[in-house]
């Protein structure tokens, strides 16, 4: 047990913590810290030439804290000296060490995005979940999001990232980059991300999202004719997934008002399923702020959804965990 501070004694005297910190401590129990470490350990410099590493839990914490509360590496060097809850979850005593600079966080933050740890963590949680029991098979739910990106050409090229597209939704232009996910249908979790520019439409890229073992598909009117596509028809399993898509309130017939409206129930099935995919999106983009592009590019914008969505399938897991109905003997 390390010794405390000052700061440390002078803290727990308070009468509530943030719910900041509550979060970070949260984030604390659930996460499989050893194992995460290994697998960054086989692509982490040693320190036998050159300035000694800092350790890869402490630099694993700090680009975590990085991606949950989307900092820039500056940033999230001052928030570390600013905050005692950031501090306290790094584990550093400022007698005895000092928060890694920007310029060592950048260098481990693309080597995460260089070697796709990222996708790695994500895979692992899944499997994880799988072995569980918690994430179940046999069918999937699909949706995208636009997370928009800067576009000013105010920067050293003059020019918006080339990566990012624009697309019109509803009657608002958006510049940016679509991230897609496939969803258990059963349990609510991610286990599939895709990211493309955000012109590319829903439809496009749903044959990406759903796993060989799915018999049904869910989706929004956005992917109504999903099944008349190519590479839908062209494949054995897919061409053999049913796909109940919701369809549009104005498509459906009206009635009179002593007849049962059947149509309008079936709708009304299919959404409460369908609507399991909009709770990831929640934590993506009101919990963790991810609402705008950081990096130029769609490959680091990618890595830094496979660690988010790890977070939030371990998160979802522990509120399942924690608010599970216990079976009566």
């Amino acid at each position: 047990m390390s010794q405390q501070s000052f700061s440390d004694i002078e803290y727990s005297m308070r009468k509530r913590i943030t719910k900041r910190e509550e979060f970070l401590n949260t984030m604390e129990e659930i996460i499989p810290w050893d194992e995460w470490v290994d697998y960054i350990r086989p692509y982490y410099p040693n320190s036998r030439r050159g300035r000694p590493t800092k350790g890869i839990e402490k630099m694993l914490r700090m680009y975590l804290l990085q991606v949950w509360f989307n900092l820039s590496d500056e940033g999230i060097e001052d928030a570390i000296y600013d905050s005692y809850a950031f501090r306290k979850f790094m584990g550093i005593n400022f007698l005895d060490e000092q928060v890694p600079d920007a310029t060592t966080l950048l260098k481990f933050r693309h080597l995460i995005e260089k070697n796709k740890i990222g996708e790695q963590l994500f895979r692992a949680i899944n499997y994880v979940l799988e072995q569980d029991g918690a994430m179940m098979k046999g069918g999937t739910i699909v949706d995208a999001t636009i997370i928009n990106a800067p576009s000013s050409t105010k920067n050293r090229e003059k020019a918006r990232d080339p990566e990012m597209h624009s697309t019109k939704k509803g009657n608002e232009w958006r510049f940016g980059m679509k991230c897609h996910i496939g969803v258990d249908a059963g349990s609510g979790y991610v286990h599939t991300i895709t990211a493309t520019a955000a012109n590319v439409h829903d439809i496009e890229e749903a044959h990406n999202l759903i796993r060989e073992d799915d018999d049904v598909t869910y989706g929004d009117s956005g992917y109504i004719g999903i099944e008349k596509r190519d590479e839908i028809k062209n494949d054995e399993h897919l061409s053999k997934v049913e796909y109940r898509i919701v369809r549009r309130p104005k498509s459906l017939p009206k009635i009179s008002e002593n007849a049962y409206d059947w149509d309008r129930m079936i709708e009304h099935r299919k959404s409460s399923i369908r609507c399991k995919v909009e709770h990831p999106f929640h934590y993506l983009k009101n919990k963790f702020g991810f609402r705008k592009v950081r990096y130029r590019g769609i490959t680091k914008n990618f890595n830094k959804l496979n660690v988010l969505f790890a977070c939030i399938n371990l998160l979802m897991w522990d509120y399942a965990k924690k608010h599970s109905v216990p079976a009566k003997g």
